[in-house]
C-alpha cells in the first residue's frame, strides 16, 4: 500500500507563510491585482512596517515577488508567481488521490465483509 504523499521540502516555507491569517489575507488580495505594499497595509489595517515584513515572508517563500514601478524605482509592486501555487495544487491532488483511493478501498472491505448495502443506514461512501 502506498503511504501518504509527503510534504517536500519545497512546500514547508510555503504552509509556513500561509499559517498566518494576516499573509493568507495578503494573498487574497493578491490574487486581483498586483499591490503596493502601503496598498496592502492600507486594505488589511495594518501598520506599513508589519505589512512589509509580511509581504516578506511571502517573498522569502516564493509566493510572490517584487517588481519596481517604471517610473519611480523606490515603489515596490507585489504580485503573485503561480509557480508554487502550481506545485501546491499538484501536492494537494496526491492528497486527494490518496484518500479516494483509501475510502474505495475501505467501502471494498466493507461490502465484501458485510455484504453490499450492509452499511449503518444513511451511510454514503464517495465514489
Amino acid at each position: 500500500m502506498k503511504g501518504a504523499p509527503q510534504v517536500s521540502q519545497d512546500l514547508q516555507p510555503i504552509f509556513v507563510a500561509l499559517a498566518d491569517p494576516a499573509r493568507l489575507a495578503a494573498v487574497r488580495l493578491l490574487r486581483k491585482k498586483p499591490l503596493r505594499s502601503s496598498d496592502v497595509a492600507d486594505a488589511l489595517s495594518l501598520s506599513r512596517p508589519l505589512a512589509s515584513r509580511h509581504l516578506q515572508v511571502l517573498r522569502r517563500a516564493g509566493l510572490i515577488e517584487e517588481i519596481s514601478e517604471r517610473n519611480d524605482a523606490r515603489v515596490r509592486i507585489y504580485r503573485l508567481r503561480p509557480e508554487p501555487f502550481a506545485e501546491l495544487r499538484s501536492w494537494l491532488d496526491e492528497v486527494e488521490a490518496f484518500w479516494t483511493d483509501q475510502l474505495h478501498a475501505f467501502k471494498a472491505h466493507a461490502e465484501s465483509k458485510h455484504g453490499k448495502g450492509a452499511a449503518h443506514p444513511g451511510t454514503k461512501l464517495r465514489p
